[in-house]
């Protein structure tokens, strides 16, 4: 917004004091309704400014968050395929190895290939442990079994891994869990 010029600050103050020795009523409130309907378009002029800045910094968190998560449908479609070349690896034992060793080494290179890719566009494993306590912003349970030697709520048996999208948590890692009630 311009800054007046002086001369115009002067020409008001000038034209205030000649209404003001004018002293009729009707002027007097002419002068109130003045300074009124003033007072209301500045209200308005800085509650648009406001809501304009509030608009500017709402678009920049959604353009972000946009960029971060936009993909995450994606991401999370991405998954089984992740699952079932770890599958195929795991199935592996040490005659089919021996004697498909090309296609083995194939799949090991391709599913390291998908977790590179993965850890570029910001996605990391939740990989927990057999031991570790079950918590249930990041894990799945899948089952609960009583197992000798464990004490409730830790994991006996890991499913699949789960996977994070930057701080969000795109899949849970699934997971059994035990039931003793001691150990």
């Amino acid at each position: 917004m311009a800054e007046p010029k002086k001369e115009e600050i002067v020409d008001e103050q000038d034209a205030t004091e000649e209404l003001a020795g004018d002293e009729t009523p009707e002027s007097t409130v002419e002068l109130d309704l003045l300074r009124a309907e003033r007072d209301e378009l500045r209200d308005r002029m800085l509650r648009a400014l406001a809501d304009a800045e509030n608009s500017r910094k709402r678009a920049e968190r959604d353009r972000r968050e946009a960029e971060q998560y936009g993909g995450s449908r994606l991401a999370r479609d991405l998954l089984p395929v992740y699952d079932n070349l770890r599958r195929a690896l795991d199935a592996a034992g040490e005659e089919q190895r021996a004697a498909a060793s090309g296609v083995i080494e194939g799949v090991e290179l391709t599913l390291r290939e998908l977790v590179s890719v993965f850890g570029k566009h910001g996605m990391t494993p939740v990989a927990p442990e057999v031991g570790d306590t079950f918590d249930p912003q990041l894990h799945q349970a899948m089952f609960e079994a009583p197992v000798p030697g464990t004490k409730a709520g830790e994991i006996i048996q890991v499913m699949a891994e789960g996977f994070m999208l930057h701080d969000r948590l795109l899949r849970p890692a699934q997971v059994g869990v035990s039931s003793n009630t001691a150990s």
